[in-house]
């Protein structure tokens, strides 16, 4: 078997069975997570000298929708991994490269922390400070629903630096770190979704990313770019979950003498799922062909594949609960979990309404 088939193997057998389960107890035992981080599995476009499994946006893509289709809160965890992983590898120096993304890719579990109490969508408003001490960094601030803070080890910071912005890495064990799991959300309940407090935490000076200084936007946008990939494959996962539960249902129920999937109503459900997956999943496969050429309009690729799955996965996850009625209105069942993690996905990494205004403004540009 190829390095791809293995990795969906190797998901299928971790979270094949048992992705209600960690729904219901909003955690993923950490053993599991650990065997999956060692084998490069949540950040497996980590290249191979650094441990990693080296794979292209494509095939990480193949693996993050596999995953989707299986537990939202595990792609959850790729999604944050991956993040570290590539803002350490575009924004690092290569000796950085060297310390952190051996770790990242060999069961050191990390989580990016962003959003604040008042900087969420604008970042603008971002109050967490990092500012230099001596051949030291001194970080200051707080930050809201870190995915995989609950299981992290290191946490990627984004701040104030000097006249720009800075990211720092932070050993969740720090003194001055406190780190408190979001009770009950409403999807991806076992994403180890946290809080974060970061008073007068002292690190070492090679701590803060090479890249810091510059401009936060351009930082912003290397982390969300590869995070607005990873989601939207999760959800072209996600819709092919409720596109499978859909048809089977349909064809297996039987109402007023025939299959559902006979009731021409519901084959538009059916047919509609269908056509989502589709487009989502091609969305996905032209942001990662974009990635993979270097393309100079990736992350532009990027917000639209993340727009057109994220929706498409909301629309779907409706649809397959339409056509399983009661019996998909459990929480163990995989589309009243599609449900809710469905719209968790149109607000992360860019709401719906940011990226139809970064997708309006590359027009303009373009006009």
């Amino acid at each position: 078997m190829d390095a791809l088939a293995d990795a969906l193997a190797a998901v299928t057998a971790a979270a094949g069975s048992d992705a209600a389960a960690w729904d219901r107890a909003g955690r993923i035992p950490e053993p599991l997570v650990r065997e999956l981080a060692r084998g490069g599995l949540l950040c497996a476009q980590v290249p191979a000298e650094y441990g990693g499994p080296g794979f292209s946006s494509r095939d990480n893509g193949e693996l993050t929708a596999h995953t989707g289709s299986l537990c939202g809160s595990l792609r959850s965890l790729q999604t944050s991994q991956g993040m570290a992983a590539w803002t350490v590898q575009r924004l690092g120096r290569p000796a950085q490269h060297e310390e952190f993304l051996p770790k990242l890719a060999g069961g050191t579990l990390a989580g990016v922390a962003m959003s604040e109490p008042a900087a969420g969508s604008d970042l603008s408003g971002m109050r967490t400070a990092i500012r230099a001490d001596g051949d030291a960094i001194v970080v200051d601030g707080a930050k809201v629903w870190v995915t995989g803070a609950a299981y992290a080890d290191l946490l990627v910071v984004f701040g104030t630096y000097e006249r720009g912005a800075g990211v720092a890495v932070v050993p969740a064990g720090t003194p001055g770190v406190t780190i408190s799991p979001v009770a009950d959300p409403l999807g991806c309940r076992a994403a180890g979704h946290a809080d974060v407090r970061l008073e007068s935490v002292r690190l070492p000076a090679s701590h803060l990313l090479a890249a810091s200084g510059a401009p936060l936007p351009m930082l912003v946008t290397t982390a969300l770019s590869y995070g607005r990939l990873s989601v939207a494959w999760g959800c072209a996962g996600l819709v092919r979950a409720c596109r499978t539960a859909a048809v089977r249902h349909a064809a297996e129920r039987v109402q007023f003498g025939q299959p559902l999937s006979g009731h021409q109503l519901i084959a538009r459900h059916l047919a509609e799922l269908v056509t989502a997956e589709h487009l989502a999943t091609l969305a996905c496969a032209h942001a990662s062909g974009r990635w993979d050429e270097g393309a100079p309009d990736q992350a532009v690729a990027a917000v639209l594949a993340k727009q057109v799955a994220a929706r498409q996965a909301a629309e779907s996850a409706a649809r397959a609960a339409q056509v399983l009625a009661s019996a998909g209105a459990r929480d163990d069942h995989v589309v009243a979990r599609a449900y809710r993690d469905a719209k968790l996905m149109e607000i992360i990494e860019g709401s719906t309404e940011i990226c139809q205004l970064l997708l309006a403004e590359h027009a303009l540009a373009l006009a």
